[in-house]
């Protein structure tokens, strides 16, 4: 870190930067790697879903955007058997949810969705990716979260309402 990053560490300026990144889509062959070391490191196996998370706009041009991003989906899902489906939640985020047995379908479906929004001019709306594993002996769930905002990947282990801070 040089002199004027750590200014602007201090100052609070390079965190505000960092949660303001741009997308890159291509973080998120990272999870291909993360997939083999879950299960050879923790025994947490992919429960074959993922997740993308966005927030919508109101336009015809993104509603534009989605529907290829749907048609996209659709075609994957002819080739690869990957299925998905779009939901909105309480707090008024799209999430498109990817099932699929094979773990780099699921990173590939993921990259292409999220890709299209970027080059469509939506990066700024992709608020996270999320792909979830289980441990078999016990059931403990487990997710890595892609931030877009920040890029970067943090763990989150649900632990009765919470989350257990020292599996993570």
């Amino acid at each position: 870190m040089g002199l004027f990053d750590s200014v602007k560490a201090a100052l609070g300026i390079r965190a505000e930067a960092d949660a303001t990144s741009d997308a890159d889509p291509e973080d998120l062959f990272g999870m291909s790697t993360a997939y083999v070391t879950m299960y050879a490191d923790l025994e947490f196996e992919s429960v074959g879903e993922a997740a993308l998370c966005f927030s919508s706009v109101d336009s015809t041009d993104f509603r534009s955007t989605v529907d290829e991003v749907s048609d996209l989906l659709h075609a994957g899902e002819e080739e690869t058997g990957t299925a998905f489906e779009f939901h909105e939640d309480d707090h008024g985020y799209s999430w498109v949810v990817l099932t699929d047995g094979d773990e780099e379908d699921l990173v590939t479906s993921i990259h292409f969705a999220a890709d299209t929004l970027v080059e469509r001019g939506y990066g700024s709306r992709l608020l996270a990716a999320v792909f979830g594993f289980e441990r078999a002996r016990d059931g403990q769930q487990a997710y890595w979260v892609y931030s877009f905002r920040r890029g970067a990947y943090y763990p989150f282990v649900p632990d009765r309402g919470d989350h257990d801070r020292q599996l993570e």
